[in-house]
């Protein structure tokens, strides 16, 4: 497949662009039709709204609210009304609001100015739920009721449908994530053209992942945190998939291999471990399904198919790309290296070659600081609390945050989330006593009953997202409306979100318990190891259980939220948690599938733990970190999303991703694989015989490959042109996918063996200091092969 992409690439491309505008033109065409159903079935608050939908359909709608303060006077004042009212009216009559109620009217509307006379606000009922209100008419609603302000006259609006339209423009934080993805990439491959590939991929697959989403928005409920989610995941996993291609490839061409033949190996083996990882992280988002909450069915379908969609442009769109570029997929300065000196032998150096050899040399004292850091981090979430954010989370600059805080100041901090105890049948008199006798309860009104059902609204004395609101609630439903002898139900937005974290908080454990199991199953088979699928698990929940504590101590306990300006703190948003585990899942499987994949490989040929832990660690630690630098800039640039829950998940997944790569992938894994030796790769019998076998990369070096025939060895003498012997120069041998064999030094009298593991054909290097370097192909029959090198001093011979 990769070698016809490479070949048609006129045509994949053009395939791809044709799919992309089509998509886009047919979304753009068919609008948005977001839904947030955060109803649960066989719960007290969905109770209670089926009750004021079927009692009050046109107040069953979105409330919103505008408020409005004075600095002088009085809000009843003639000069402030006669600004309000003609501003109410208009709204009233615009077509989708079903009521507006303000305070200027009966004894009713007198409750809404506050006790000094300094505030008032007025209730907006839509028609229909805020997801479905248009735009364009919460747009002109808000442009008639800011019109009425003037010096002195203060006019903000607050509620979710408000709260759509005031957000930054979409794409801003994806752009900004491209950005700094970009510098990363070019700071790591020196070359423009290979830093524009990844991003090229990732827009295409978060691009179509999108359009695609827009459009299932019209046949099943998708929520509209659901595309922001899925550009996050879907701008991490595609630039992070190409790097991972592209590395090999250009390796491949540093080490002699033609354009094609390099794009269709490193298609063939990185290409594979992508697509091992792609299906992880869909495996780990389709582990949400479990939690059985609508809400996050809509999230799965989003990410799931921008996932898939990005490892089909990783697999497909870029060997087509790499086919144009050819050999400029390196820099200039690498370009003129490779004419001048010839391939280059693979081997690690550099800092990731001394960093393993340190880990190798010292895995107890690493071991023992990883953990003692990640447990420091983890120490937060032992006060972790799910629940929801509102509108009093929002940027201090917003309307909605300045409505939300002119409510609390005039009218009490429990204001802004009121419970509606709907009542269906019993005493609705001794009821509504019962709740004025309760602690915590600020005031309570009954609304007149419409066909058999009253509607208590019961305004409780704290903020909507403390702690005491939730106990509140829990003394109402188990005390309060039982000893009134009342069938009712407490509802309401507050309510709401306490039953949806009560609800993920009790199917948390069995999420967990599926995911790491499906994970576990994916390694085993992977690897053919019981040790390496557990040591994952354990390293997966302790990088959840540090990337949480970061996530409480920013959001709930407030550290660090006036730097990034994301309002004030509050409670971990309670879908949050299934989000960020599955998407932390996925990822972490992606680093340890190619961390643990090039380890695997150097054991199956030594059968050294220490060598292949040591070597694994050295060959992909540079990418692994890259990757992971590239994650963390798109994930934080999601603060800027103007999204209090994509802002929470991207900082959460930046901190858990960092923690992952940095520390866990770099330092506690490999020092935990040097302290278990050999039992890492250990399986017993009975189930080897059992598992299918399932190659994440092939087997390359040999036609045919390694294992369908002999061992063997090339060997020979190195000479100068006078016949002389070169004592130490380097002999590598190199598989046609560039992946060293066998390396070893000549010998006094200028001979050298290397070892082969099977008939095929080979790159053998050599090189020696103040000689040249020569590299050739040779090809192994069935004995062994005699191959004598001659050096010349400054001679250059660089041969495919």
């Amino acid at each position: 497949m990769a070698r016809w992409c490479y070949r048609h690439r006129l045509v994949v491309l053009l395939l791809w662009v044709g799919a992309l505008f089509g998509l886009g033109f047919s979304a753009s065409t068919a609008g948005t039709n977001y839904a947030n159903v955060f109803s649960l079935p066989d719960t007290d608050s969905k109770s209670a709204f089926d009750l004021m939908e079927k009692a009050f359909p046109n107040t069953s709608g979105d409330t919103d609210t505008v408020v409005w303060k004075v600095d002088q006077g009085s809000v009843r004042d003639q000069a402030v009304q006669d600004r309000i009212r003609p501003a109410l009216d208009k709204i009233a009559k615009m077509k989708g609001v079903g009521a507006v109620a303000g305070p200027y009217a009966g004894a009713r509307g007198a409750a809404q100015i506050s006790s000094d006379g300094k505030i008032a606000y007025a209730q907006l009922t839509f028609a229909k739920r805020a997801n479905e209100v248009p735009k364009d008419l919460v747009q002109n609603v808000m442009d008639t009721a800011q019109g009425a302000r003037k010096s002195g006259l203060h006019v903000e609006l607050g509620g979710q449908a408000i709260q759509r339209v005031q957000q930054p423009p979409q794409g801003l934080s994806e752009m900004v994530g491209i950005i700094a993805a970009a510098v990363v990439l070019f700071l790591a491959f020196g070359s423009l053209f290979a830093m524009l590939l990844p991003i090229a991929i990732a827009i295409f697959g978060v691009g179509m992942g999108l359009f695609s989403t827009q459009l299932l928005s019209h046949t099943t409920d998708i929520p509209d945190i659901a595309p922001l989610l899925a550009s996050l995941i879907g701008l991490g996993v595609g630039i992070d998939y190409a790097l991972f291609i592209v590395t090999r490839h250009r390796r491949g061409i540093l080490r002699g291999l033609d354009p094609e033949e390099s794009a269709v190996t490193a298609l063939n083996t990185s290409g594979r471990a992508v697509l091992f990882a792609g299906g992880t992280v869909c495996i780990a988002l389709a582990g949400m399904l479990v939690t059985q909450l609508r809400f996050l069915d809509g999230v799965v379908i989003g990410t799931s198919l921008t996932v898939v969609l990005s490892v089909m442009a990783a697999t497909t769109l870029l060997p087509a790309l790499l086919g144009f570029l050819g050999p400029r997929v390196l820099s200039r300065r690498q370009r003129r290296r490779l004419a001048a000196d010839g391939p280059e032998p693979e081997k690690a150096s550099g800092l990731a070659a001394r960093w393993s050899t340190n880990v190798q040399k010292r895995p107890r004292r690493i071991a023992a600081l990883a953990l003692v850091v990640m447990a420091v981090l983890a120490v937060p979430v032992l006060s972790l609390r799910l629940g929801a954010t509102d509108q009093g989370n929002d940027n201090a600059s917003s309307t909605t945050r300045k409505a939300y805080d002119l409510l609390a100041d005039g009218f009490g901090p429990g204001f802004n989330g009121p419970l509606q105890v709907v009542s269906q049948s019993g005493d609705t008199v001794t009821l509504v006593k019962g709740i004025e006798a309760t602690p915590g309860v600020a005031r309570v009104a009954a609304l007149p009953p419409a066909q058999g059902v009253t509607v208590i609204q019961v305004v409780p004395k704290t903020s909507p997202q403390s702690k005491e609101t939730d106990d509140l609630i829990d003394t109402l439903r188990d005390k309060v409306i039982p000893q009134a002898g009342a069938q009712a139900h407490v509802g309401g937005v507050t309510a709401v979100s306490k039953d949806f974290a009560s609800v993920t908080g009790d199917r948390l454990p069995l999420f967990i318990a599926t995911i790491i199991g499906l994970g576990f199953l994916l390694l085993l088979i992977a690897f053919r190891s019981l040790v390496v699928p557990l040591t994952a698990a354990l390293m997966n929940l302790i990088a959840a259980a540090a990337s949480f504590g970061v996530l409480v101590a920013v959001f709930q306990w407030g550290w660090g939220l006036d730097l990034l300006g994301l309002g004030k703190e509050g409670p971990i948003n309670a879908f949050l948690p299934v989000i960020m585990l599955s998407l932390l899942f996925g990822l972490s499987m992606d680093y340890q599938v190619f961390l643990v994949s090039r380890m695997h490989e150097e054991w199956v040929h030594t059968r050294d733990n220490a060598r292949a832990v040591r070597v694994g660690l050295a060959e992909t630690s540079r990418v692994i970190n890259s990757a992971a630098l590239i994650m963390v800039c798109v994930f934080l640039a999601f603060v800027l999303s103007g999204d209090s829950g994509a802002a929470m998940a991207g900082v959460g997944l930046a901190a858990a991703v960092a923690l992952d790569a940095f520390i866990l992938r770099t330092a506690l894994v490999p020092a935990a694989m040097h302290l278990l030796g050999n039992s890492n790769w250990w399986l017993p019998g009975w189930l080897e015989k059992r598992l299918p076998h399932l190659a994440v990369e092939p087997k390359e070096g040999a036609e045919p490959e390694p294992g369908h025939g002999p061992a063997s060895a090339v060997h020979g003498f190195i000479r100068t042109a006078d016949g002389e012997p070169v004592d130490g120069a380097s002999v590598t041998l190199l598989s046609k996918g560039g992946r060293q064999l066998d390396r070893v030094t000549s010998l006094a009298d200028g001979s050298y063996i290397v070892s082969v593991p099977a008939p095929g054909t080979y790159l053998l290097a050599t090189s020696a200091t103040s000689y040249g370097s020569r590299a050739a192909q040779v090809v192994v029959a069935d004995g062994p092969l005699v191959y004598d090198v001659e050096l010349a001093e400054g001679e250059v011979d660089a041969v495919n």
